[in-house]
């Protein structure tokens, strides 16, 4: 089959044409990428941190933002929220195994890294992002606990990726949940990221089979007057407690140390992180029936800013002994708020990078909506584990949401020049 710039070459010179001349301009917000990974990371950060994005013709140059696919740790991890995402997990088909797999994550990473650049697919183009610049995409790829054993690399599986523990909250369906690879794409370009997704698919030919795929959203780039913490579908500031990779003590929560604590084995997951991904379905009939006053005190924090109830900013830390004058805490002792902070958890942290799903109206009248939450940290039992085992026994908000799939993936590092993801698992 002949590609789309084999039959029309002129598309690649303009694509090509765009980024050049968009790149001598010098435009603002362009992401050149870093060994460290932690691109334009105000946008993590919160209000008043100075991203480009509320500049006036800021959305000229939206298309233009460029993350850069080689580095320390990969993309999609520190990256600013995209407007779109998709998550996709793969299983390896009957009879394949370890070179199925490295050959597959030689054309996914070389696929990842024309598409993050703005440059057509390598093979067969479909033309879907023509004429579109990188748009910020991002792809992170990552290994389910059954790749391991399907590539007979078990002995070299981390006991990190040991399977999440059974939550009394949990109504997982088996056929949405874990896979042996995994998949996040995001830009702030629907076209590019359903580009991406079709490409990596197309990519994997007969090796692997997609197992489950799922679609989220956020609020565009610019959308807001200024920078700002996102909204989840409840309306509420989701994300103030993120650690900020300002923080001295970021690195050593998100991502593996280098040369650490472990047997040599692991040692290929050194700047990688480890994702937990479930799909959480909010009941907003049952929600939006609560008055303000009353999803509050579910969450703790004001609907508005963010702020906690105890009163200032967003980013105000919370007055968790203050009792009001009905002697009761003003932060009530199962807000969800209270109960994730990492000073009621030992100090447990994760990233959540989430992003937002809406998959219709089911039959009986309610949306299938909610939250793909994404979590990031160097050890999941000491970052998502401890913390969802607190909000099991008695988070407010479980009353109004439902955890209906989880995958837990541990993502290798970034790959350097000249590598693809994963090369030091699979060839190491």
């Amino acid at each position: 089959m002949t590609s789309v710039t084999e039959s029309n070459p002129d598309i690649e010179i303009s694509r090509r044409r765009l980024l050049g001349t968009v790149g001598a301009a010098g435009a603002a917000g362009l992401a050149l990428g870093g060994a460290s990974g932690a691109l334009a990371h105000s946008a993590l950060a919160g209000p008043g941190s100075g991203s480009a994005t509320g500049a006036a013709g800021s959305l000229s140059s939206l298309g233009a933002t460029q993350v850069a696919f080689h580095g320390d740790h990969q993309a999609g991890i520190t990256t600013p929220l995209q407007a779109k995402g998709h998550v996709v997990a793969f299983d390896l088909a009957p009879g394949a195994g370890r070179p199925e797999a490295a050959a597959l994550l030689r054309r996914w990473s070389d696929t990842a890294r024309r598409l993050m650049a703005g440059e057509p697919a390598p093979t067969a183009d479909t033309g879907i992002a023509l004429d579109a610049g990188p748009s910020s995409l991002t792809i992170t790829f990552g290994f389910g606990h059954s790749f391991f054993e399907r590539t007979g690399l078990g002995a070299r599986r981390p006991t990190a990726l040991d399977p999440l523990p059974d939550f009394s909250s949990d109504r997982l369906d088996a056929r949405r949940s874990n896979g042996d690879l995994w998949v996040q794409i995001g830009a702030n370009d629907g076209l590019v990221a359903f580009h991406a997704l079709r490409a990596l698919q197309k990519d994997a030919g007969e090796a692997a089979r997609i197992r489950w795929q799922m679609n989220g959203f956020n609020r565009s780039p610019g959308a807001t007057g200024t920078p700002m913490t996102a909204r989840n579908l409840m309306g509420q500031v989701d994300g103030t407690g993120n650690p900020k990779p300002s923080e001295p003590d970021f690195d050593k929560r998100i991502f593996v140390p280098a040369a650490g604590p472990g047997p040599a084995e692991h040692a290929w997951m050194g700047g990688g992180s480890y994702a937990v991904v479930r799909r959480i379905r909010m009941l907003l009939d049952d929600w939006d029936r609560q008055s303000l006053a009353q999803q509050e005190q579910v969450i703790g924090r004001t609907k508005a800013t963010g702020a906690p109830l105890t009163g200032g900013g967003e980013t105000t830390e919370m007055e968790l002994d203050k009792i009001g004058p009905d002697g009761k805490p003003v932060i009530p002792s199962n807000a969800h708020a209270r109960i994730s902070a990492p000073e009621q958890n030992g100090g447990a942290a994760m990233l959540r990078r989430p992003f937002s799903f809406h998959d219709g109206i089911g039959p009986d009248g309610a949306p299938d909506a909610g939250l793909l939450f994404i979590c990031w940290q160097a050890d999941p039992l000491r970052g998502f584990v401890p913390v969802q085992r607190k909000l099991d026994r008695g988070d407010a908000l479980s009353a109004f949401i439902r955890h209906e799939s989880s995958g837990l993936y541990a993502v290798p590092p970034g790959p350097r020049s000249g590598e693809y993801v994963g090369q030091r698992l699979l060839e190491g």
